[in-house]
């Protein structure tokens, strides 16, 4: 028996898939709208720690062993090395929680760390220092808008960890209150 012929050119017959073909399809299109954070009101995946790798520059969300999301960073202007001491601009290395929000902040939102702790205070005061405060993960400045950077080419902040003002809202999202923060060198 003969094929029939479309009358149609190839180019405009109607596509016809295999249902293996049909599948493929739509497990690309799960993952495609699923990468999107909070694509189709879809409820985003909670961290249950951040990590802080100040040498590679880079915060990361955690859920177990999983990385949720990972953001580039700005530290301190001197990021060598803990924080001694107030106004050296030094970020903190050590273990602290996200103990505070501030949805005003002149940085696009911030969450507040729980700086300085213990070892800090101790170090702080065996050197004669005030250990300081306000330790934060923030955005850019709000003059910058929606902005984040592709990198930051430099270290700019007194002692807290920047990072891009659509980054901050994501992990705004993503880290609850009393979410515990490893800052490692």
């Amino acid at each position: 028996m003969a094929a029939s012929r479309s009358p149609l050119p190839r180019w405009r017959r109607p596509l016809t898939l295999t249902a293996s073909a049909l599948a493929v399809v739509a497990l690309t299109m799960l993952l495609f709208l699923s990468a999107a954070p909070g694509a189709a009101g879809e409820e985003l995946l909670k961290a249950d720690r951040v990590v802080v790798l100040k040498s590679q520059r880079e915060l990361r969300l955690m859920r177990g062993a999983a990385v949720l999301r990972s953001f580039q960073i700005a530290l301190g202007s001197h990021p060598q090395g803990p924080k001694l001491r107030r106004g050296d601009g030094r970020t903190p290395e050590g273990l602290y929680v996200v103990d505070g929000r501030n949805p005003r902040s002149a940085y696009h939102r911030s969450l507040h760390l729980s700086y300085p702790n213990e070892q800090d205070r101790a170090r702080a005061r065996a050197a004669g220092f005030n250990p300081g405060d306000h330790m934060y993960i923030h955005g850019m400045p709000n003059r910058y808008g929606r902005f984040d950077p592709v990198r930051f080419f430099r270290d700019w902040t007194d002692g807290c960890i920047a990072v891009g003002s659509v980054a901050i809202e994501e992990i705004w999202a993503r880290v609850d209150d009393g979410t515990p923060v490893e800052i490692r060198p």
